[in-house]
């Protein structure tokens, strides 16, 4: 792969501004602090979570490190690739356990959130095992740790029983340093990321040229968001900026190396349709930010040059539209229901494999009951679809879950 983007000394700049704009806001913050903390402030800390089973029937079948779950980018991407239809499945994965604590200070609150579940993935994928969420400390107009990326808007979450959530959402939590100089109802944040992608080697994932391909990321990921909240809803506009580098550390007659520039715009709203009644939207469009997607493959795809013998191949940040439309609907205290349908739909390069995954569609409807607070039971009914590249094979999900979901939370203090 090699350069073919130039945008790297721009997001350096971009960079750079932010950097001051953190400088100028802390030397203010120093010169003026904020008064101290009422006496009549207490410190609180919340213990909170649930206790989740969920079962139910596959009908389909999926990559079986995914089986309680619609995660569109693991049906198969050839016939029968995870044996044969119809299957059942159990588990508490998506049990939760989380501290959140307040602290007056004369700064201002500080306030810390400590959370995980029992959901495994990457070298977990499968388990039942412990995974952190959240490990995320804020004060005042700064915060540091790990939390939703501005870049992600977590309401437009729908009110699902599935786990893994809307194909077409941008969802991600991320080690970052934020500020956040307008805070309420809208806000404005801005947020250094830490950065991460991946490439894709497509046809030529064989060949020994492409064994010595190391990623680099110079600088870290650059997100903002600007929210504008009224009774009716909000509406919100988010972007991203990333620079993304690969070193060819072979000594041969090829020269693999190169950059590229991510970037992504991400709208989305809800608004309240009646007192009964949220519509959440999404809309995301960019290039080489995949891995901030909640169900989307690799940043960087292989494009052929075969007019350049040093250069036969490079790489190309791929383009990516996603789609969320979700109603959310209480038909009274007790009873509520969710509908919604969710796309994302990646250019994929001429280098990548026949195979390689291009659509994916993901759709749900359930019906859910709470016969007293915090207690939950309900069913789902799920339905996804693959779509390859270029090999003409697309597929199907379809899956029936019931879950039993548990509330607790605590106070101390306050």
């Amino acid at each position: 792969m090699t350069r073919h983007d130039a945008g790297g000394g721009r997001f350096a700049g971009w960079v750079a501004a932010a950097l001051l704009l953190l400088v100028a806001a802390s030397s203010a913050w120093a010169q003026d602090p904020p008064k101290a903390a009422k006496d009549d402030s207490k410190s609180w800390m919340d213990i909170y979570g649930f206790a989740m089973l969920d079962i139910g029937q596959n009908f389909k079948q999926i990559h079986p490190d995914w089986f309680d779950t619609m995660r569109v980018s693991k049906l198969p991407s050839v016939a029968d690739e995870f044996g044969q239809d119809n299957s059942t499945f159990a588990g508490v994965r998506q049990t939760r356990f989380g501290v959140k604590t307040s602290t007056p200070t004369a700064l201002g609150d500080l306030k810390t959130t400590f959370e995980f579940e029992l959901f495994g993935t990457g070298v977990d994928a499968g388990q039942t095992t412990f995974r952190l969420r959240h490990a995320y400390g804020e004060i005042g107009q700064f915060g540091a740790g790990q939390t939703w990326s501005p870049f992600m808007d977590p309401n437009v979450f729908p009110n699902s029983l599935e786990y893994w959530g809307p194909t077409g959402m941008v969802f991600f939590r991320n080690v970052q340093v934020r500020w956040m100089p307008i805070q309420g109802a809208s806000h404005l944040t801005i947020a250094l990321e830490r950065p991460g992608a991946s490439g894709d080697q497509g046809v030529y994932a064989d060949r020994i040229e492409l064994q010595n391909i190391k990623a680099r990321f110079p600088l870290p990921d650059l997100s903002g968001e600007y929210t504008y909240g009224q009774k009716w809803g909000y509406v919100r506009v988010a972007g991203i900026l990333r620079e993304i580098k690969w070193d060819d550390t072979l000594q041969d007659q090829f020269n693999l190396s190169g950059s590229a520039t991510g970037w992504g715009l991400n709208f989305s709203s809800n608004v309240n349709v009646t007192k009964n009644d949220v519509l959440r939207l999404q809309l995301v469009y960019g290039r080489g930010i995949e891995n901030y997607m909640n169900d989307a493959p690799v940043d960087i795809g292989i494009q052929n040059n075969f007019s350049n013998p040093v250069t036969p191949i490079i790489g190309k940040p791929l383009p990516i539209v996603g789609t969320v439309v979700f109603l959310d609907h209480n038909w009274n205290r007790q009873w509520s229901s969710t509908v919604g349908y969710s796309r994302t739909d990646i250019d994929n390069t001429d280098g990548e494999a026949p195979n390689a995954y291009r659509t994916g569609q993901y759709a749900l409807g359930n019906l859910l009951y709470t016969p007293v607070p915090n207690v939950m039971v309900g069913g789902e009914l799920q339905w996804g679809r693959r779509t390859n590249f270029s090999d003409g094979f697309s597929v199907d999900g379809l899956k029936l879950q019931f879950s039993f979901k548990y509330n607790f939370s605590h106070r101390l203090g306050g």
